[in-house]
């Protein structure tokens, strides 16, 4: 699982090929989630409340990179990386 970015302890992920709706993974420690990209529902897992509100304020600042790295990963291309939050 190619890692897009990385802060706070928290990695974000995506699988090549994954299947819909777009999302991303997310983990920290022990806890991992699935992400929607479109409004950011959580699709399963869990986060501590402090490390979910961090990748969502992330990935509302990103939406539009993860949607391209989705469209890439589909395709089984190379991701970009996504800066991190900071």
């Amino acid at each position: 699982m190619p890692e897009i970015s990385r802060f706070f302890g928290i990695v974000i992920a995506m699988f090549f090929d994954d299947h819909n709706p777009p999302h991303f993974h997310a983990r920290y420690g022990s806890y991992s989630i699935t992400i929607k990209i479109e409004n950011f529902a959580i699709l399963e897992g869990h986060l501590p409340p402090k490390a979910l509100g961090l990748v969502i304020e992330w990935a509302d600042i990103h939406k539009e990179e993860l949607f391209k790295d989705w469209e890439l990963a589909k395709d089984q291309k190379p991701l970009f990386p996504i800066e991190p939050l900071r």
